[in-house]
């Protein structure tokens, strides 16, 4: 069994309207609603899961979409950039689609010899398209409108914003086993060798960067991968063992997670891939109906009035 860190597991943000994120990452973006859900700490908020067919972890991107929060602001002490892979030559077939949803672009830029597409969603988060050197295998979810040609096929990286790149990094080489690969200005690139797909961690390096607030169109953490929580426990060790603080295992229903905050300020979570998100739902139906955390099943009618309804 593979006992190292294996990529992105998945990334969550924030939002501020329900409706709008869904029609989002669903219409615009052709992404499958993988789990409707609600955030364990505040059961009158959902909590959406997007990704592919199967909900793979590497392809999970969730959100809380407090309804009516404040702008958020980018900054140092979190994640900045969500960078997913899409197939070569797609950009422009991408361009075309955000141009018809009105989503403003930025012109494609190179980095580290990969195409990037950037733009953000409605509240304001970074998200880019990336065309990567080496293909990606990973079966996407596509629909009528977004061919296999160009759809998502799950995470390329994420960048984290810090103020001093060192002891981050060290959380990345020491703890999870990234090299670094590659530098470009103040950026630089770690990657792991455990996985083909969604190994990638770019930091930023900014020492006069104003610290990044929680809200709308901000990510709340990064949560990276480990195959069940056998090995889930053997990471808390690691941390613990670098004099960081980190939570004991919780139980998310559709998988078990750690949670510690890195030098650098970032909230990165460890999570695995059991029990997986067709517990509790069949395959063919994720994402249908609202499922709950079973201490909140009872409440179902409460709850159920208060969550917007969703067309």
């Amino acid at each position: 069994m593979n006992e190292q860190i294996q990529g992105l597991h998945h990334i969550t943000a924030i939002a501020a309207d329900a409706q709008r994120n869904f029609d989002f990452y669903t219409k615009v973006l052709g992404l499958r609603l993988v789990k409707k859900t609600v955030n364990f700490d505040d059961p009158g908020t959902y909590h959406f899961y997007y990704g592919n067919e199967n909900g793979t972890p590497g392809t999970i991107l969730t959100f809380f979409p407090w309804e009516g929060i404040g702008q958020g602001r980018p900054g140092t002490g979190m994640a900045t950039d969500i960078a997913y892979s899409v197939p070569a030559n797609s950009l422009d077939a991408w361009k075309e689609r955000l141009t018809r949803f009105n989503v403003s672009f930025a012109e494609p830029t190179v980095r580290f010899g990969e195409s990037y597409l950037s733009f953000t969603d409605p509240d304001g988060l970074s998200i880019s398209l990336v065309a990567p050197v080496k293909e990606d295998t990973r079966a996407p979810w596509v629909s009528e409108d977004i061919t296999a040609a160009m759809a998502i096929r799950g995470f390329h990286s994420t960048t984290l914003s810090l103020r001093s790149t060192e002891a981050t990094a060290a959380v990345l080489t020491d703890i999870f086993g990234y090299r670094l690969l590659a530098k470009e200005g103040n950026r630089h690139r770690y990657v792991t060798d455990a996985v083909n797909e969604a190994g990638v961690i770019d930091l930023l390096e900014l020492p006069d960067g104003k610290p990044g607030y929680n809200a709308a169109g901000t990510n709340h953490h990064v949560a990276f991968r480990v195959s069940d929580d056998t090995i889930l426990m053997k990471f808390r060790d690691k941390v613990l063992s670098k004099g960081l603080q980190i939570t004991p295992k919780i139980d998310r229903d559709y998988f078990f997670s750690l949670y510690f905050r890195e030098p650098g300020g970032v909230l990165f979570e460890i999570a695995t891939d059991n029990p997986g998100f067709t517990v509790d739902e069949p395959l063919d139906q994720l994402g249908a109906g609202l499922r709950l955390p079973k201490q909140y099943e009872p409440m179902r009618a409460e709850i159920e009035k208060v969550l917007p309804i969703l067309k």
